[in-house]
């Protein structure tokens, strides 16, 4: 079990895998008011970056999980690095039907919803996980400007214009489904540069290495075209960011 090979390629000197930055994640951290102790579950965990950094900065303990071996495996490296490896663990598995046993303060999916089939249903695990008066994380895209096209939908690497909404019905929608947005941190495009512009170098690196690889004419196409498609489309049209819930209060009640 793993993400496809290309993904451990492209984004294999990635210690964050979403277009925030770690200044980005250490406002996170203090937006959510963690304290130490406080339990994290992080589904599709990714290189570790934000367990990682939030056990050292805030004292958190956590868990998590991602189908990726290679990144797991930063992970594990990264909580050694950063003197935390006791407070964190990093498991390499399927997140998609993941149940904590230990309820959690924080239980976060940020930037893989695609784990519960979308947001709705990765809310819907999360909840399974959290405590009474925890929060959810959902890190999620959202169109900076509606595409006037679907051709250029796709550019953005969507399916489709509908894959994702514009920050006011996104908000919106988290009501929809029951829930407070209670915080939110937005990434930039300066984010987005950071994540993908530095699979660039590590593709041209790695195809100097493996010039006969299988995958070395479709890594070197994509090297050919990605700074531009990313100046044009991502970079324009997509917005990040990571939206924190809590369920909603009935009117007349506490």
């Amino acid at each position: 079990m793993d993400i496809p090979r290309f993904f451990n390629i492209t984004e294999s000197a990635h210690r964050i895998h979403n277009p925030f930055t770690p200044e980005k994640f250490a406002t996170l951290g203090e937006a959510l008011r963690l304290k130490s102790g406080d339990r994290v579950l992080d589904l599709g965990s990714g290189s570790g970056e934000m367990l990682c950094t939030w056990a050292r900065d805030h004292g958190i303990v956590g868990t998590g999980i991602d189908m990726s071996s290679l990144f797991t495996a930063h992970a594990r490296q990264r909580a050694e690095e950063l003197g935390v490896a006791h407070q964190v663990n990093f498991i390499h598995g399927d997140a998609s039907g993941y149940i904590a046993d230990d309820k959690a303060d924080v239980a976060a999916c940020v930037g893989a919803t695609w784990i519960g089939g979308g947001v709705a249903g990765t809310i819907e695990l999360l909840a399974r996980s959290l405590r009474t008066g925890g929060v959810i994380l959902i890190g999620e895209p959202y169109w900076r400007q509606l595409p006037a096209t679907e051709d250029i939908a796709r550019k953005c690497l969507a399916n489709s214009i509908s894959d994702f909404l514009i920050l006011p019905e996104l908000l919106a929608s988290f009501g929809k489904l029951g829930y407070d947005v209670v915080e939110m941190v937005l990434a930039n495009q300066d984010g987005w540069d950071r994540y993908e512009a530095a699979k660039w170098l590590t593709t041209r690196r790695w195809l100097e290495k493996n010039p006969d690889d299988e995958l070395a004419d479709e890594i070197r196409s994509k090297l050919s075209t990605e700074p531009g498609r990313h100046a044009a489309y991502t970079r324009e049209y997509l917005g990040w960011g990571v939206f924190a819930l809590m369920p909603g209060i009935s009117p007349g009640k506490t």
